[in-house]
């Protein structure tokens, strides 16, 4: 999968965040005392390296983890500046909850506390859904960055 670049300054206006809202979800940066509630709901529905890049965004001043929750129910998480500087993600949405706009949501709030923390640009490091991107963002694919910064990369059992 290959690093797309994000044009910061130029983000697209959306409605997804009123939209989510009005549907009773909140997408806010997570605070430091839930980090144990978002990293245990981080590992059930995704992996373990999903749960150490996110531990790194939760250990920064400020936090660089967005979350989406109804209530006191995950619904959703997207991180910034874990595993490098500049790199969006990783983020994801619970499987039940997809197809809501809450990806959506959290991907422009976590683009924004980017622009907001001074980046021009955005790397999607490995990005998933290219075309999810390129359609919501105007990404474009960095050239020759498969494997990229992730090459390499331990795995453990």
């Amino acid at each position: 999968m290959p690093d797309l670049l994000v044009r910061l300054y130029n983000l697209p206006e959306i409605e997804t965040e009123a939209r989510v809202a009005a549907a009773g979800v909140t997408v806010r940066r997570a605070l430091p005392p839930e980090a144990h509630v978002v990293l245990d709901w981080i590992g059930k529905h995704f992996s373990p390296g999903w749960v150490s890049e996110a531990r790194v965004s939760l250990g920064q001043s400020p936090v660089t983890l967005w979350v989406a929750h109804r209530g006191q129910e995950i619904l959703g998480f997207a991180c910034h500046d874990a595993t490098a500087k500049g790199f969006f993600g990783p983020t994801g949405v619970d499987e039940a909850a997809r197809g809501q706009g809450i990806g959506e949501a959290l991907l422009f709030a976590t683009l924004s506390g980017m622009r907001e923390a001074g980046y021009g640009y955005a790397v999607i490091g490995g990005a998933g859904p290219v075309e999810f991107y390129q359609k919501r963002l105007d990404a474009m694919v960095i050239p020759n960055s498969v494997p990229g910064i992730y090459a390499g990369l331990l795995k453990g059992d």
